[in-house]
């Protein structure tokens, strides 16, 4: 169904209402118009990396391993399957009459917010720092979820629009004060890709403040949203966002005066209960009906989009396509692409023949919580690493094993001493061959901001080391002498100092989803070789970082970081030995395009990132390091060679001036093509140098 039909039924049902109608309609618990045959219908859903919050689903890797991939192929097969499964259980649950909240068509995700700052507990919700890799994977999943029949498959929503990124604790009263240079060079870019080029159906706005501005009630972003961009979806607030304006940002000074100025703004959808004002602020004078007319007519467009009055054609999809075998598959293809191997002195891959004895160690070998981050679905079946690892040796090899320590408490039993697993960790590393080291955070140590599932010890990091007991766990395994691969699950840049030194190998995990444990054990013993790609900068230390609250972006990420990285973005080894041999520049209409030829020199065959990188030589106002503008996935088998060729935009080449406007400025332009990005240390890690391009732009 077009927009514009959409529309127009959507009008003619909303000149039905009743003013008191409309206005219930504009909350994310719509109730049912009985008489006009309404039902109910709750706005609220999640699917950050599977259907969220409302039963079985499948659990894929969480987004940051998604990012972790640099495949928006597989992007969009994910989402494709996340709105498969949606359907099927909005089908099921309608036909019981079921309207519960996260049982609805109109999912809450993308998270393309660009995670700048290390410390940022939900970072591990986005596809990380690099505003390109995430408008390329955020694209691929809205286009995905959304589908292209004839109605759409389900609803994606861009959050959170659009300078949002910690601290969690300051959300709500926080103001993100932020140059029109980086406002437009950094956090608008993929927000931007999703309304235009992927026609995202809602956006969301964030908590904080930017420019003085509420995100939820912004003149200046309602103004590029809807007249620069030509957004015609609705947008909705975060969840009791608007409840901020009058008890925390202190910009109002009553929920009716908070309604009306989000109304008036262009917010359609309130998840909160602050619309419950809309009637007060409408006989106050503070709003006109029409302003709530419009915003109810875009809310039924939606739902005239999606088939929900006149049939569609997913509404046949049964429930056995809830965590379907082929779903389970593609979400352990998913986990194997997302991880990335960070140090390998050869003792990668593991060879099953060779092992007697092997030691799995640690708080997130055997961690259900440590396979599936936040915004989560319910598996039918959760395989940990530990799991994984067993299944794959059988009866063939000894499992020792040892959780070692808590996650952060100092002891696992309350009599015991502090401690009191370190012994046992010693034991089995000391009768085993080799050591599987599994350490890292859950969604209990890093998250977002009052989430139920942090309720302990949530949010932000304060810094970037793992929990004292895990760092004396390392310490004690280390002292054994025995070889030591560490499997690292967390969400963002852990400090590996001692890792790097002390281990043999560094495998980062991520949260890889509920098959985790079975892709784990396929990439150790080398069933298959990792081939992911970090997506965002591992640092040496916080010291070369601005302050959390400073969004500048001088001095971060790898665009403008000053100093070299432990692990760079970008950067990630396989079992193979790929580079790019030979490139070149061909230039096109609206473009141009690197040809590539990449060779595998190795013993192993692999998926590598071929990826490029632009830097304009002539423009102060071009960041000051090699911007990615390119990549793709590409498989080799020993001694294969393969000539790729990657579009690079004609964007690539503006630069952004300091009132945020785009620009062609100089000539001369240097490309890069290799399978990481061409910086020395990089270059220090995998010996592998980029091939240079010069191009002039004429």
């Amino acid at each position: 169904m077009r927009r514009e039909e959409a529309r127009k039924k959507a009008q003619a049902l909303v000149e039905k209402m009743t003013i008191e109608e409309k206005a219930s309609q504009m909350r994310y618990n719509a109730p049912a118009i009985k008489r006009l045959g309404i039902p109910a219908y709750n706005w609220w859903n999640e699917s950050l990396h599977g259907v969220a919050r409302a039963g079985q689903a499948t659990v894929f890797p969480q987004a940051i391993g998604l990012g972790a991939t640099f495949d928006t192929e597989l992007l969009g097969e994910v989402a494709d399957a996340i709105a498969t499964e949606g359907r099927a259980k909005y089908n099921a649950y309608s036909g019981q009459e079921d309207r519960d909240i996260y049982k609805g068509l109109t999912f809450w995700g993308p998270n393309v917010n660009i995670f700048r700052d290390p410390r940022w507990g939900r970072g591990h919700e986005t596809y990380g720092e690099d505003p390109y890799l995430t408008s390329r994977l955020g694209v691929a999943y809205v286009k995905g979820l959304q589908g292209d029949g004839e109605t759409m498959k389900a609803a994606a929503c861009a959050k959170h629009f659009a300078v949002h990124s910690g601290p969690e604790a300051l959300r709500h009263e926080f103001d993100a004060e932020v140059s029109k240079k980086d406002m437009h060079e950094t956090y608008l870019p993929a927000f931007r890709a999703l309304v235009e080029e992927a026609g995202v159906e809602s956006v969301m706005g964030a908590y904080n403040r930017v420019n003085g501005e509420a995100s939820c009630a912004s003149p200046t972003f309602q103004k590029i949203l809807k007249e620069d961009w030509k957004f015609q979806g609705h947008f909705l607030s975060d969840c009791w966002a608007i409840r901020d304006f009058h008890e925390s940002h202190m910009i109002t000074a009553t929920p009716r005066e908070s309604a009306a100025l989000a109304v008036n703004t262009g917010c359609d959808l309130n998840c909160g209960n602050t619309y419950l004002h809309v009637l007060k602020a409408l006989e106050a004078g503070l709003i006109q009906e029409k302003t709530i007319t419009e915003a109810v007519v875009r809310l039924f467009t939606t739902r005239y989009l999606l088939g929900m009055f006149d049939g569609s054609e997913y509404d046949t999809i049964p429930y056995s396509e809830v965590e379907s075998p082929a779903h389970l598959k593609l979400a352990r293809k998913a986990a194997r692409e997302s991880m990335v191997l960070l140090k390998n002195n050869g003792i990668l891959p593991l060879k099953k023949e060779k092992l007697k004895s092997i030691g799995i160690i640690g708080p997130n070998a055997d961690s259900r919580a440590a396979l599936i981050g936040n915004y989560h679905g319910t598996a039918s079946r959760y395989v940990t690493i530990q799991e994984g690892i067993q299944e794959y040796l059988g009866e063939d090899v000894r499992v020792y094993s040892s959780v070692g320590c808590e996650l952060f408490k100092d002891r696992t039993e309350g009599l015991a001493y502090p401690g009191d697993r370190l012994s046992e960790a010693k034991i089995v590393a000391e009768n085993s061959d080799v050591v599987i080291l599994c350490v890292g955070l859950d969604e209990t140590l890093e998250g977002e901001e009052g989430d139920t599932g942090n309720s302990y010890a949530s949010g932000d990091k304060v810094d970037l080391k793992l929990p004292k007991v895990q760092r004396e766990l390392m310490e004690a395994v280390a002292e054994t002498g025995k070889p030591v691969v560490l499997c690292l699950m967390a969400g963002s840049d852990i400090d590996l100092g001692f890792a790097a030194e002390h281990f043999d190998a560094v495998l980062q995990m991520w949260y890889p989803g509920a098959q985790g444990g079975y892709a784990a054990a396929e990439i150790l013993f080398g069933d298959v070789s990792p081939s992911g790609k970090l997506p965002v900068t591992f640092y040496q230390s916080l010291e070369e970082l601005p302050a959390f609250t400073d969004y500048s972006m001088k001095g971060r990420t790898y665009r403008y970081m000053e100093h070299a990285a432990q692990y760079p973005f970008g950067y990630g080894l396989t079992y193979g030995d790929v580079r790019v041999v030979s490139a070149e520049v061909i230039p096109e209409e609206h473009g141009v395009v690197i040809q590539a030829e990449a060779e595998n020199g190795g013993a192993m065959e692999t998926d590598e990132v071929v990826q490029v990188y632009l830097k304009n030589l002539d423009s102060p106002l071009a960041p000051r390091n090699p911007v990615l503008c390119g990549f793709t996935r590409v498989h080799l088998s020993p001694g294969e060679k393969r000539t790729v060729q990657i579009p690079v935009r004609e964007c690539a080449f503006y630069v952004v001036d300091e009132k945020g406007m785009e620009k062609e400025e100089g000539s001369r332009f240097l490309f890069y093509a290799g399978c990481s990005q061409p910086d020395l240390r990089s270059l220090e890690l995998t010996g592998n140098r980029a091939v240079e391009i010069p191009f002039e732009k004429k």
